[in-house]
């Protein structure tokens, strides 16, 4: 099922509809970490990291991991420029 919404959340900024948790999950991720350095570095199972990269993915509208990191990216760079 195609979630309607999901194209607005996408194009907009990730870290409106994230929680702290969520954004900084995503941008340990954006490092390139893997889902055991990101557990290791938030003192979290990977089963946590899983859990909150599935619900950034639902949230943003996207299907993995590199579609949620590039929203993530651009939206960091579009705030430095303005």
């Amino acid at each position: 099922m195609i979630d309607s919404g999901a194209h607005e959340r996408a194009s907009g900024d990730p870290s409106l509809v994230l929680s702290p948790r969520e954004t900084e999950v995503l941008d340990l991720a954006s490092l390139g970490l893997t889902n055991a350095q990101i557990a290791l570095r938030l003192r979290v199972t990977i089963h946590a990291v899983k859990f909150h990269l599935a619900a950034i993915y639902r949230k943003l509208g996207v299907s993995n991991r590199t579609t949620a990191v590039g929203l993530y990216l651009r939206s960091n760079q579009s705030r430095v420029v303005e």
